[in-house]
């Protein structure tokens, strides 16, 4: 037993003390498993085929509201008309894709970090430009989770009503369902990218053989003269307008523009691949590129089929958004016998999955996106952060958290949220295209490169023009005015960031500045008689001062002679305790004032030490409150003037207490008043 309890011998060093996890550490640990190590952040790395799955799942499943949001927009105004105009509107859209592919293959391969737009821009026009890409691309990032999660609700319920399994109250599901999606994204994410690739990609690939094989039969059935069409005026479908001598077939330009606009949603997620070069295997650049046109063929198929099946089968979108215009076709398509109903199931479940696991691409970009920004010090540095399964956990939490906000708020309408759309989405693309024409421009690589990014340039400026015209009553007002304050918040954190560093990286300045001291005065600030205080104590000696003084501020005269009284009964203090009132209990002004007093002479320097009580337990923290960083805020602003807390762990006290109590053989109350 005495050589248990020994020192150990000389040379040896003393085992580390056992730190017991906190209670939130081990339930982060059980809801996450456990803390990947630096190490294998190498291994977090997807393949080609699993990124196509995890990155192009936000781009491709807007095949199932794109074409819906631009008959939104035409059925009203131009009727029947409005499936005719439908083709050369989609036809416009994809254009626009191409031009957009070509922008973001060169994208890829030039700058093979994460990033983007936001890195083009950064690298041709500066950091100070770069932010209208970095909040483009985090504004995007934040409507797409709220957009995905809300239209894949709607896919669901469309499947109810379809399938004659609806209820009047299954609306009503539609809100917190959505929400729920999104904090269980949110979970998934936190588990670490190898986990959120593997539950993410396979609905990917799932919805694309739902559109191959509805467009499969559709096609079979269409060239046979067997498939019908949708009823135009069905109860609760958006009214049809007159075509009757109207311009473009009832159409005014002005509608066609909206339509487009609208039809633009079809292509958001077409940067994904760029903000996430990172996360693919070596050669990240080959493999990212490869990716993006598997990607982009995918989508142009997809979106040119469903907007060819509503040109023929005329499905209508609903006021109310439910069924959707993706669910009809399907319906029309399969027809209303068992395999149908089957096939019906099967799309819309697809769609549903697809549609929620796109909402997780920003999972992905969001956090890759705001760590670089804030390794450039536009945004906080807590972003850099990665945290217990190598993901940028505070990241993650902020887009949950904003865009949980933007769902409540908007109702998970998906209308109401397209209108926030495509300006974010074809800012960042405009962002991207202009930057990859100038880095062309300047040196002369290539005039078809430059010529290819700086029609896309030109053409997404426009996009979003439009759609800030034309959509600006219908919420994209919000974004026009959210832009501007976004770059200036951005712009103003880095200003704070630049302050700091200059102020604390003047080394030789202050270096070159002696200080004047004569005398050292140490004073202890003492609430009780306590272990804390006279570990404090002791620390003051050992500071080697000119003086150490004991001063406690009398708030309750009462208290302060009981401790007065025990001060002087004990023998651990050999420092008188002097008393200052305090009559009117602004502690932090009394400190204050009698640290400027000591120091009034300009040659004392004051080291205060201020001992702090901690715990560990919640319940410690709840009944106590801490005073130390307060007093320590107020007092590091005087000159000559030196703060040092001093924390005692008093759980690990009562711990010791106990185990002394228990080798004695009392019971651990027995002292208990």
């Amino acid at each position: 037993m005495a050589e248990r309890d020994a020192a150990p011998p000389a040379g040896h060093a003393a085992p580390p003390p056992v730190v017991s996890d906190r209670l939130g550490y081990r339930v982060k640990r059980l809801l996450l498993g456990p803390p990947l190590v630096t190490e294998q952040l190498t291994r977090e790395k997807l393949s080609n085929p699993m990124a196509l799955g995890v990155l192009a799942s936000d781009c491709i499943s807007s095949t199932a509201y794109g074409t819906e949001e631009i008959l939104r927009i035409l059925v009203p105004v131009a009727g029947i008309a409005a499936f005719s105009l439908l083709m050369p509107v989609t036809g416009a859209i994809l254009l626009v894709l191409v031009l957009l592919t070509f922008a973001y293959r060169d994208v890829v391969s030039v700058y093979t970090r994460a990033g983007g737009s936001y890195v083009v821009a950064r690298e041709n026009f500066g950091p100070r430009v770069a932010q209208i890409a970095a909040v483009a691309l985090l504004v995007d990032y934040i409507v797409t989770v709220a957009v995905q999660t809300a239209a894949g609700t709607d896919a669901l319920i469309s499947l109810a009503h379809l399938t004659g399994k609806g209820y009047t109250g299954i609306d009503h599901l539609k809100l917190p369902l959505t929400a729920a999606v999104v904090v269980v994204l949110m979970y998934g994410n936190l588990r670490g990218i190898r986990e959120a690739g593997r539950a993410f990609a396979a609905p990917a690939y799932l919805f694309v053989l739902a559109i191959a094989l509805v467009l499969a039969v559709g096609l079979a059935r269409g060239l046979t003269g067997g498939l019908p069409r949708a009823d135009v005026h069905a109860a609760g479908a958006v009214p049809l307008g007159s075509s009757d001598g109207g311009f473009l077939y009832g159409a005014s330009l002005f509608m066609v523009l909206r339509a487009f606009a609208n039809g633009g949603s079809s292509l958001t997620g077409l940067e994904a691949i760029s903000n996430s070069v990172s996360a693919f295997r070596s050669p990240q650049g080959v493999n990212a590129r490869r990716t993006l046109t598997v990607m982009s063929c995918v989508l142009g198929v997809m979106v040119l089929g469903v907007s060819a099946l509503a040109h023929v089968t005329h499905a209508v979108p609903f006021e109310d958004g439910n069924p959707t215009v993706i669910a009809q076709e399907a319906h029309l398509v399969f027809g209303d016998g068992w395999a149908g109903t089957l096939g019906l199931v099967y799309v819309q479940l697809a769609t549903a999955l697809v549609l929620y696991t796109g909402a997780n691409t920003p999972f992905t970009g969001f956090p890759f996106l705001a760590s670089f920004v804030a390794e450039d010090r536009f945004l906080p540095r807590q972003l850099t952060r990665r945290g217990h399964r190598l993901a940028f956990s505070n990241g993650i939490i902020c887009l949950t958290v904003v865009s949980l906000a933007l769902v409540l708020v908007t109702r998970a309408n998906v209308d109401k949220l397209v209108a926030l759309y495509a300006i974010g989405v074809f800012t960042g693309f405009t962002m991207a295209a202009s930057g990859m024409a100038a880095h062309y421009w300047r040196r002369r690589e290539s005039r078809w490169k430059t010529g290819v990014n700086l029609t896309a340039a030109v053409v997404s400026a426009l996009v979003v023009v439009i759609f800030a015209i034309t959509k600006f009553t219908e919420g994209a007002w919000l974004v026009v005015v959210v832009f501007p304050l976004g770059v200036w918040a951005l712009i103003r954190i880095n200003r704070e960031y630049r302050q700091e560093a200059e102020a604390l990286e003047n080394v030789p300045a202050f270096a070159a500045e002696r200080p004047h001291w004569r005398r050292h005065v140490v004073y202890v600030l003492v609430d009780s008689l306590d272990l804390a205080t006279i570990k404090a104590l002791q620390y003051a000696h050992e500071l080697r001062a000119d003086e150490v003084r004991a001063v406690h501020f009398v708030i309750d005269e009462t208290r302060a002679r009981h401790l007065t009284a025990r001060w002087d009964e004990s023998s651990g203090t050999i420092v008188p305790l002097e008393l200052v009132d305090c009559p009117d209990r602004r502690l932090r002004h009394a400190v204050a004032a009698l640290a400027a007093r000591a120091t009034a002479d300009g040659t004392t320097a004051l080291t205060l030490l201020i001992p702090r009580r901690t715990y560990r337990n919640p319940l410690g923290r709840l009944l106590h409150r801490g005073t130390a960083e307060e007093m320590a805020k107020v007092l590091e602003q005087l000159p000559n003037v030196a703060v040092t807390i001093l924390p005692l762990d008093v759980t690990s006290a009562i711990e010791r207490l106990r185990a002394a109590r228990e080798a004695a053989g009392e019971s651990s109350d027995h002292h208990a008043p």
